[in-house]
């Protein structure tokens, strides 16, 4: 359940422990009806006699739990998908979108990181300790080993798991891989970004290595050389053609695209040559073939019997990148930034399980709120300790229920201080504007520090040369502001700061930053280990903090202890001997 220790969340926790509650018994009973209704159809024909007594549960018999199909797009920007108004085509998207429930105000976080260490724990950064930026591939930093994770507790309720794609959430200890965080099986990259073909990713010069794993081993001997969509879309074929139907299975889809490199087929430029900017070319190629990946995934899952039983949740991971290729447009801002297009995120829920089919829904929904939501429609149990900062929102999205939901924590990055004008007097002495922070409560959305990149950038598909000729609409505001205010419902592109007309809103925003706070972690973000070079470990990515090491490093130490104690011991052996000598009372402070 969604932590609080304020005002608005503990208004809303009775309300809704009861919610999920009813929710729980209410979609129990509605997936046991449905899968009543369709276990004829997942194998047992009309004379076929049902599973024996004591068969293995998930296996002779079908499940009423339903099978999560969660995709994560990488960099897809807000208005890239064809019903945003795009030039480019993504008719699979549409098509399930329009059949489904469009998330139309639906957040995520500006990286990647911080995006799937929520998707995947269901608790804010704050709450995690990944507050500043992204897992460095040098960096001896993984998801909090702590944390309980999503593919965990639907293990718990008998779902088989598996990964394909971008894990990003750190590997320098082995603790820290997909397979030991609650996946059966991983096929996929560990780093944020790598040649589509080659799987190669340099960090810096020289410190350059192979990134793709099968479970916990490089994949020299599964890599067929193919393009990173069209291979993770096969892996995902052939783990739905071997698993039984009649179990529930979780599958985690996080593709590479849309992110850089801009690599793609030739075969995907067909329809995209008139555009001139060559990065929108290339990221358009991209996205065309990433949206023929989708429809071969949902293909498969009809083909193989799952789809009548499954729940298809589609979203980016954070806001496009217009330097490469992504827009955002109308909306303010970019990937990276806490502007509505660095965290507006496209997103969608298909399913033969959702009331309202065909419908928009513009409640607030955020990236957190698939950890409990999904838990419970596995008919899993949520421990009071995990104290999620996650909401259920299975019936805001299936039945048009108003969302429990009234306010988002879009970050505190007690480390990003670039703002140089920003001061606790700025902050009306509640809150040191310098820090870079925002939140959204019901309508309002107040940020302070330096937001990032603030432009309005518009389609690029006209020009092939730098930001200078992209006719972008500029910022103006007075020099040292640190503090913005918006009314997002009726100004959701960012044009009217309104800090200055409501300043009891802003100190109202700025108590809640402070009562936030006050529940933070320490930010984990260490400096670089020169461990982490590929070429140390035999030319691969991966874990390099090894037990051994750290029991070396342990017994060395011990050793170095107990010499110590030893010498210790002996001066004062030689000390006792030299006062009894002289018959002279000894007294030991201890």
């Amino acid at each position: 359940m969604a932590r609080g220790g304020c005002s608005w969340p503990q208004r809303l926790r009775k309300g809704k422990m009861l919610a999920v509650g009813v929710l729980a018994g209410l979609s129990v009973l509605s997936l046991l009806t449905y899968g009543y209704l369709s276990w004829d159809s997942l194998g047992r024909g009309p004379g076929e006699a049902p599973a024996a007594l004591g068969e293995e549960p998930g296996v002779g018999t079908p499940s009423s739990q339903p099978h999560i199909v969660f995709i994560l797009a990488d960099d897809q920007g807000f208005r890239d998908v064809g019903y945003h108004g795009s030039e480019i085509r993504t008719p699979t998207l549409d098509k399930l979108a329009a059949e489904g429930v469009k998330l139309e105000n639906y957040y995520v976080q500006p990286m990647c990181t911080p995006s799937r260490s929520q998707f995947i724990t269901g608790k804010y950064q704050i709450h995690t300790g990944l507050q500043h930026s992204i897992i460095r591939p040098t960096q001896p930093n993984c998801l909090p080993l702590d944390n309980v994770t999503l593919p965990q507790k639907l293990k718990e309720v008998g779902y088989s798991t598996h990964m394909v794609g971008k894990w990003h959430l750190g590997f320098y200890r082995r603790e820290c891989m997909p397979t030991q965080r609650g996946f059966d099986t991983f096929f996929g990259s560990l780093l944020g970004s790598g040649d589509y073909y080659t799987h190669f990713k340099c960090d810096s010069p020289g410190i350059c290595g192979y990134d793709l794993y099968e479970n916990d081993n490089a994949a020299w001997d599964h890599d067929n050389g193919i393009y990173s969509t069209q291979m993770y879309t096969q892996k995902v074929q052939q783990i739905l053609a071997s698993h039984n139907p009649r179990k529930p299975i979780f599958l985690y889809i996080a593709y590479q695209a849309v992110h850089s490199p801009l690599q793609a087929p030739g075969k995907y430029f067909e329809h995209y040559r008139s555009i001139n900017n060559i990065n929108r070319r290339r990221y358009a190629a991209m996205l065309a073939c990433l949206d023929e990946a989708i429809n071969n995934v949902t293909l498969a899952l009809k083909k193989y019997g799952y789809y009548d039983n499954s729940i298809i949740i589609y979203s980016s991971d954070n806001g496009g990148q217009p330097m490469a290729g992504g827009s955002n447009w109308p909306l303010r801002g970019s990937k990276g930034t806490y502007w509505e297009g660095g965290i507006r995120a496209v997103g969608f829920v298909h399913s033969p399980l959702l009331k309202n089919k065909g419908s928009v829904c513009k409640e607030l929904v955020h990236i957190t709120d698939w950890f409990p939501t999904l838990i419970t429609l596995a008919e899993g149990q949520i421990d009071e300790d995990i104290q999620l900062d996650g909401y259920d929102i299975w019936e805001t999205i299936s039945e048009g229920r108003r969302s429990p939901r009234v306010d988002i924590l879009h970050n505190i990055d007690p480390i990003y201080t670039k703002a140089k004008n920003g001061s606790w007097a700025a902050g009306y002495g509640i809150w040191n504007t310098a820090i870079q922070s925002a939140i959204r409560v019901n309508h309002w959305k107040l940020l302070t520090g330096n937001p990032g990149y603030s432009d309005w950038v518009p389609p690029q598909a006209f020009s092939n040369v730098g930001p200078n000729r992209w006719h972008n609409e500029r910022v103006s505001w007075s020099a040292g502001k640190t503090v913005w205010l918006f009314n997002i419902t009726a100004d959701p592109y960012e044009r009217v700061d309104l800090s200055a007309k409501y300043p009891d809103v802003v100190k109202q925003l700025l108590r809640r930053l402070s009562q936030f706070n006050k529940t933070a972690v320490p930010v984990r973000y260490p400096p670089k280990d020169p461990r982490s070079n590929p070429k140390l470990n035999g030319g691969v990515w991966g874990p390099w903090f090894k037990e051994d090491e750290k029991k070396k490093k342990s017994d060395k130490s011990k050793g170095a202890n107990k010499q110590k104690k030893n010498k210790n011991k002996k001066k004062l052996e030689n000390f006792c001997r030299s006062e009894s000598v002289s018959h002279q009372p000894v007294t030991f402070f201890l």
